[in-house]
């Protein structure tokens, strides 16, 4: 038996089943995070909501589960590993529920966010249920599976949610985790055992949660809210500010109370500090790329739901050809610093690929891009899971994790709100005279500046104009939305080549830490 379980080891093959249904509960999660920006042009035109309103609706998901995951790790530890896991899938199932039948975008809001309470208690257990049932190759190959299915729920999930959207309405985008929890819980229950650390305390650092959780709130409040209330605001800078108070706050609580939530000398371990900065990128540079994509074919190129989410699939295949290569490169080369700093600097290739999109190009140019995207952030992925879980003190492998998972939230809800941010306001700055000239009154102005381009809000600001000058505001609206969508891509390309040489610098070279 291993150190730390409270289960008996199980035989091989029930490992491996074991491990598709740990990882189906992570799928879960996945796909909620990334299912409901390609439905985001149909509850624009349902709820008849302005862009902000829709980021939050996107967003508050990945918010309360970064906030909360770093929580979930440790409850992990101190409940047990597979308790969290069916605990989280219920909660997770509960709230899809309660968001399914939301009658306005609020309610929408509210659904979403208590879903990322189950989240934050999915993730973190399900990568520390690994080291406890695998070592040596058969822990890089599992790390592997876990990797494969996060990435089939984050690139697959656009393609299936625009199926379900398409066919049976937005609702059946929270209505599908049913089944899905029913079977999950099922095999968990039969093959999964029970694991967890028995000598550690069971106090819990309050004040340390409230800390970083009301500083991750406050950042992507700031990004969200920055592009409408300015960046000088007030609002804007005063959230920025609590931010990094906050922030500093928890690393000074962290340090002096006698049980943190988070044990300060993980980030002493080099390996672990390069393995959180590549995730970070990596769930940033994807989740705004997609975010972003999508929109823009369903509302630029004219793609039903169905055709956008599938259009994204050449950045799913480029993925999982490269998933077990940086596992096998981590393997030969004895580390996952090589693969994870190749992987960067491919996905920043992709991206400065698709920062050539325009209104004329081709489908061709976009599968292009976004395949070498996937090759890259492939590469990356085994490698930095297998070292921030499978090379972390055994007695530090759910709070890793929930930290590890934590920068992938967080990376996911800056990337929406980060990238979001970015092409509003290119969009608006080279659509603005236009628009302003138009003989629009201010209250119109402002709404058309807040909508989605070409959704029904934006033409029921514009309502008002003549055809001609209609046709013109809509048309240079839609082609300074595309210029965002491509200047935010060519931004991005920028931010994975400096991650990449900051990994290569803060990953140490040499093998791989024995646990």
């Amino acid at each position: 038996m291993r150190q730390g379980s409270t289960g008996s080891t199980t035989a091989p093959a029930e490992r491996w089943i074991s491990l598709f249904a740990v990882c189906g509960a992570a799928g879960m999660v996945w796909l909620a995070f990334s299912g409901l920006a390609v439905a985001i042009p149909t509850l624009a035109d349902e709820f008849h909501s302005s862009m902000t309103t829709l980021q939050w609706a996107n967003n508050a998901f990945s918010l309360v589960t970064g906030a909360l995951v770093i929580a979930g790790g440790r409850f992990a530890d101190l409940f047990g590993r597979r308790l969290m896991l069916q605990v989280g899938t219920l909660l997770l199932t509960a709230f899809s529920v309660l968001a399914a039948l939301a009658p306005t975008a609020a309610w929408l809001i509210v659904g979403r966010g208590l879903m990322g309470i189950g989240a934050a208690l999915v993730l973190p257990a399900s990568l520390a249920l690994i080291p406890r049932e695998f070592s040596g190759r058969a822990e890089v190959a599992a790390f592997g599976v876990w990797q494969a299915v996060a990435w089939g729920g984050l690139s697959v999930g656009p393609a299936i949610s625009g199926a379900l959207t398409d066919a049976f309405g937005w609702q059946w985008l929270f209505w599908i985790n049913i089944p899905l929890a029913v079977v999950t819980l099922t095999v968990v229950r039969l093959t999964t055992p029970e694991s967890r650390d028995t000598g550690v305390s069971r106090h819990i650092d309050v004040p340390g949660l409230a800390a970083v959780g009301l500083a991750v709130f406050a950042l992507l409040y700031a990004l969200t809210e920055g592009p409408d209330a300015g960046w000088t605001s007030p609002l804007t800078v005063g959230l920025l500010v609590a931010a990094v108070v906050l922030a500093a706050a928890w690393i000074r609580i962290e340090r002096r109370v006698r049980r943190p939530l988070v044990d300060l000398k993980l980030f002493r371990i080099r390996t672990y500090d390069g393995a959180l900065t590549a995730n970070l990128t990596m769930n940033v540079l994807y989740a705004g790329l997609s975010f972003l994509l999508v929109l823009w074919l369903q509302n630029v190129r004219g793609y039903d739901p169905v055709e956008a989410g599938a259009l994204l699939l050449p950045a799913t295949a480029g993925v999982f050809l490269c998933i077990p290569l940086g596992g096998r490169l981590e393997n030969r080369l004895g580390g996952g610093r090589p693969p994870v700093v190749l992987g960067l600097f491919l996905a920043a290739v992709g991206l400065a690929g698709l920062g050539a999109l325009g209104d004329d190009t081709t489908t061709w140019l976009l599968a292009g891009g976004l395949f070498v995207t996937g090759l890259g952030l492939g590469l990356v992925s085994t490698p930095v899971a297998d070292t921030a879980v499978g090379e972390v003190p055994a007695d530090l492998s759910g709070t890793a994790a929930g930290v590890f998972k934590m920068s992938s939230m967080l990376g996911g809800a800056l990337g929406v709100a980060g990238f979001s941010a970015a092409a509003r306001g290119i969009t608006v700055r080279e659509g603005d005279d236009v628009v302003r000239a138009s003989g629009l009154s201010q209250e119109e102005v402002s709404q058309a500046k807040e909508a989605l381009v070409n959704s029904s809000s934006f033409h029921e600001a514009i309502a008002s104009l003549p055809s001609d000058i209609r046709e013109t505001v809509a048309r240079v609206a839609t082609e300074a939305f595309t210029s965002g969508v491509a200047g935010t891509m060519r931004a991005a390309a920028v931010v994975g080549l400096v991650a990449a040489v900051a990994v290569f610098f803060v990953w140490p070279r040499g093998p791989r830490r024995a646990r």
